[in-house]
């Protein structure tokens, strides 16, 4: 998603971090991709869960990556759409 809003000259600085990424992006591309882009915040959110997480996180198992690997792949795929036909600033 940072790619996205990189090749239109955008660049989110640390205060705002992933979730600024994905707002902007889902601004710009909320109707239509919104089911497509929405796993990305459920998985920012894990992984800053997991990352900084107190005990009563749950670790992440093989199966909730595997279970991602799909919506991740999709997420690259916007991308892929997005980016050639997005304005360049």
């Amino acid at each position: 998603m940072a790619a996205v809003l990189q090749n239109q000259g955008l660049r989110v600085t640390s205060r705002g971090g992933h979730v600024t990424v994905y707002e902007a992006v889902l601004a710009q591309l909320d109707p239509p991709l919104g089911s497509l882009l929405r796993p990305f915040n459920r998985m920012r959110a894990r992984r800053n869960e997991i990352a900084y997480r107190s005990s009563e996180v749950p670790s992440m198992t093989a199966e909730d990556v595997a279970a991602d690997v799909p919506k991740v792949l999709a997420l690259i795929e916007v991308a892929e759409k997005a980016i050639p036909n997005m304005p360049r600033y």
